[in-house]
């Protein structure tokens, strides 16, 4: 039989369960006061002494970093304010005319001396040869007025021979007819021949005096004819237009057929043989630059190279107004540190190019220079 199951007929024993004795509970502790003490302290002091650390941090930085400018720019003087720069030669004709013929094409490289344009030269032919008519039609009346003047000088000297016979048979005749020696019909013969080669010698001295006229007209009428063909055969001269310089033809617009007018340019070139780099320094830069002093160039043309140069001048003056570029520069002001630096243009040549290096009027450059 299971030990769990009661046979009918007995009553189930239930064990009695084991007795607890009860534990007393500890007494309750006892507050003990706390003893007295300060406040506890208030966080401003910390605040107040972060936020001065902080102060001091940022004011020695700024100082630290402007004592550090202020010893690299005595040693370093740099500037992206820079470009090259060359002469643009304006070459303008110096005759009016068509233009029949262009000999060079835009950007070409030319020499001094070199055939730019040339402008129909068959007016101006004419012209000269209108002074050339002039010259030998001028030279022809002043020979005939020489000669005129050689007749009049020998007129005027047989002239004088014959009033000096007439003065002396004049007198003869005067003393002999006082003494009844000769007719009176002798004398007046003498007296009219006197009077004759008196009028002759006057009708020759004024034939004289007229042809040296004649002659000072005629020989100031050949020397303006041979002033204005002069002039004539400079205008033809310049129906060819040559360039005045090495360089190269920049931004040709002129074609064959248009009309050519004195002083007004048309043809452009960038002079070859005068570039130089403008840097703008700040003025507070250029206290120690002295002419000839090296500078380092960095083209944006040519990167990640530096070339040397040298300082060739330093402008004396600048002008404070924008406008147009006449005797004295301006150079936009920048802003630094608030206040707006004035900046002073220097003048770099570069030096030991290597041949065949190319320079680009108005592209940007850097420089640095150690003072």
């Amino acid at each position: 039989m299971p030990p769990d199951v009661t046979p009918p007929g007995q009553t189930e024993i239930v064990p009695a369960a084991p007795k607890t004795v009860a534990t007393p509970a500890p007494p309750p502790p006892v507050a003990t006061p706390e003893p007295l003490s300060a406040p506890a302290p208030s966080p401003r002091p910390t605040v107040e002494t972060s936020r001065l650390h902080r102060l001091l941090t940022v004011g020695g930085t700024i100082l630290g970093l402007f004592i550090l400018y202020e010893v690299v720019t005595s040693f370093v003087a740099f500037t992206d304010d820079a470009y090259v720069r060359s002469d643009l030669v304006a070459v303008a004709p110096q005759v009016t005319g068509q233009i029949i013929e262009v000999h060079v094409v835009d950007n070409q490289d030319v020499r001094i001396g070199d055939k730019l344009f040339t402008i129909d030269p068959e007016p101006f032919q004419l012209v000269v040869n209108q002074w050339k008519a002039q010259i030998d039609r001028a030279a022809a009346q002043l020979k005939v007025a020489q000669e005129e003047l050689a007749l009049a000088q020998a007129a005027l000297q047989v002239s004088t021979s014959s009033h000096t016979y007439a003065v002396q048979e004049q007198s003869r005749f005067s003393d002999l007819a006082k003494r009844e020696f000769a007719p009176v019909s002798e004398l007046d013969r003498a007296n009219d021949e006197l009077r004759r080669s008196r009028a002759e010698m006057t009708i020759s001295t004024v034939a004289i005096a007229k042809a040296e006229t004649d002659i000072g007209a005629h020989q100031a009428a050949l020397e303006l004819a041979k002033a204005q063909l002069a002039s004539a055969q400079w205008n033809l001269d310049r129906t060819v237009v040559h360039a005045p310089n090495n360089g190269a033809i920049t931004n040709l617009t002129i074609r064959k057929g248009d009309m050519a007018t004195t002083g007004m340019p048309n043809v452009g070139i960038v002079d070859s043989d005068a570039w130089r780099i403008m840097a703008n320094y700040k003025q507070y830069y250029i206290r120690d630059f002295k002419i000839g002093d090296t500078a380092w160039v960095w083209l944006d043309s040519s990167p990640w190279h530096f070339h040397k140069g040298r300082i060739t001048g330093v402008a004396r003056g600048f002008s404070r107004n924008p406008g147009v570029d006449k005797l004295l520069p301006y150079v936009a002001p920048t802003t630094d540190w608030i206040r707006l630096q004035r900046r002073i243009p220097v003048t770099i040549v570069l030096e030991d190019l290597p041949p065949g290096f190319k320079l680009y009027m108005g592209a940007d450059a850097r420089t640095v220079i150690f003072p």
